[in-house]
């Protein structure tokens, strides 16, 4: 090896740095496991069992032997700042935490670094397990938690769903033998990070909105989606009542918590009070705990929070006093509720909701939402809206809503009332493409009015010349067939000749064009 091990050890001092903290984090002094991990590494270090076979300088890269029960072979790449370990274990190893610590004691004392960490335990995991309770379970989780999260600056979103995903692990291990009770703890667990992890982010004033937070909400919404299930289907225990009213206050805790992702952090209450929190007592007290709160108390509205309860009494009459609140700005709030409402078939309520919030949906889909997210909202809206009653005139009140974004509804619409010239002006008012027109029901029109489809084909026909190429031609006179099939059935066969006729002498001088109508036979 060209180069002594201090030197390498000096060189690459920072990623040896990095790397040792990033261990200290991921490893608990409060786990049993995670202890007798760091004591086996730091026994390898006095014991001399790490052999530092070889340095490569040209690539970078350091390989080692730990003399274990099993020979296991660790390599470090520091060009890549990547190590391995040859051992069937798939996260960190005491190996590799070995290594890092034979070659950190060229600058740092071993010892101290043992002591210290050790120095941040504080009580046994198992003994908090052991001891069932809620405050106990919390306490678990604040435990792994505290050591996880760094309070002196901002986690980064791309390093979110790996160190939950540790936490997770951590807590597991001390998941309960009962059946009865292993879905519960599982929920626990997974509302109790969520919460936590929301006020770390509001403390550390760290952005709520990046593609990394969010995908760990949809993974952690999946979890606690499933675990949910899970309590459904478990035999309930007394023993367990004080740990669903601990879950009940964390949840409300959620959704009334300061900021961010307003309406993931409701859906997550609704689909609680949907599944699991069905007892009128429950219902009638959390009602009187918001009523009780003041306004502005959360970013979500409060008004529309308390419609959710006079749902679930069927108290028609506070909701359609509720219901008057609706502006743009709670509106996709209390939309969110009607759908809860559907959910729990309280269709009356859902009704007295979706009909009131008709007004505002234009100003709101059109101002208030991003782009990318009106197409999603108005199929979300046509889905919910289908469900309850409406007049005809509320039924044009919502498609004149959608807009451009509710092409698809209300083509359904106009094809369920047989209006297929309307069918056809939509389409020209909000032209797209043959494709579009086939899975917004173009065929059933021209099953039934052939005649009014006409006009569609002339303009996508005339779309594909104009981009002047052999390929766009034969889509138009793919087109072309299917117009002289619906003129055929319209029995206008006779003006189709005229029309094509007419098309040859206007494109006289597109000779490609010319041959691909020759060949097409179009014109006997």
């Amino acid at each position: 090896m060209g180069l002594s091990i201090a030197e390498v050890a000096r060189d690459h001092r920072d990623y040896i740095t990095d790397t040792l903290q990033f261990h200290e984090q991921q490893l608990h002094p409060s786990s049993t496991e995670d202890e007798e991990l760091v004591r086996r590494a730091v026994f390898s270090v006095r014991n001399k069992a790490i052999i530092f076979e070889r340095y490569i300088p040209f690539s970078e890269t350091l390989y080692s032997v730990v003399q274990d029960v099993r020979p296991a072979e660790v390599t470090i790449d520091f060009r890549r700042q990547q190590i391995s370990c040859s051992c069937p274990q798939k996260t960190s190893c005491r190996h590799q935490l070995g290594v890092i610590l034979a070659l950190s004691q060229y600058f740092i004392s071993v010892q101290d670094w043992a002591g210290q960490w050790r120095a941040k335990k504080t009580v046994k995991l198992e003994s908090l397990a052991s001891a069932r309770s809620p405050e106990n379970w919390q306490r678990m989780v604040d435990e792994v938690l505290l050591h996880a999260l760094d309070n002196k600056r901002q986690i980064e979103p791309i390093l979110i769903p790996s160190i939950f995903e540790n936490v997770r692990q951590k807590l597991r291990r001390h998941r309960p033998f009962e059946r009865e009770w292993q879905p519960l703890f599982d929920l626990f667990i997974e509302v109790a990070m969520l919460k936590r992890l929301w006020e770390y982010l509001i403390r550390m004033n760290s952005p709520m909105q990046s593609d990394y937070f969010l995908y760990y909400l949809d993974k952690v919404f999946g979890l606690i989606d499933h675990a949910v299930s899970d309590v459904q289907a478990a035999r309930r225990l007394f023993a367990t009542e004080p740990f669903f009213d601990a879950i009940q206050h964390q949840i409300r805790a959620l959704v009334l918590i300061e900021n961010g992702a307003p309406h993931r952090r409701l859906a997550l209450y609704l689909s609680l009070w949907e599944n699991l929190f069905t007892d009128k007592k429950q219902i009638q007290k959390e009602l009187q705990l918001l009523e009780s709160l003041p306004s502005g108390t959360s970013d979500i509205d409060l008004m529309a929070l308390r419609s959710t309860f006079y749902i679930l009494q069927s108290d028609d009459d506070q909701l359609q006093q509720t219901v008057q609140a609706i502006n743009p700005a709670n509106l996709e709030t209390f939309i969110t509720i009607a759908h809860f409402a559907l959910k729990k078939e309280q269709q009356q309520g859902a009704e007295l909701i979706l009909k009131a919030a008709l007004p505002y949906l234009t100003e709101y889909i059109h101002q208030h939402l991003t782009p990318m997210r009106r197409q999603q909202f108005t199929r979300l809206l046509d889905l919910l809206y289908s469900q309850i009653h409406l007049h005809e005139q509320e039924e044009l009140t919502l498609f004149s809503a959608y807009g451009k974004y509710g092409v698809q509804a209300f083509s359904n619409y106009l094809l369920a009332q047989q209006r297929y010239p309307d069918w056809v002006a939509l389409h020209q008012l909000y032209p797209s493409s043959i494709s579009y027109l086939d899975s917004c029901g173009l065929k059933d029109v021209v099953s039934n009015a052939p005649g009014v489809t006409l006009p569609l084909y002339h303009y996508y026909a005339m779309n594909e010349i104009q981009q002047k190429s052999r390929i766009n031609y034969k889509q138009a006179v793919r087109i072309w067939r299917a117009m002289k099939s619906a003129s055929k059935k319209a029995g206008k066969l006779e003006f189709f000749e005229s029309y094509m006729q007419e098309i040859q002498h206007q494109h006289k001088r597109l000779r490609a064009l010319q041959e691909e109508i020759d060949n097409s036979n179009l014109i006997v």
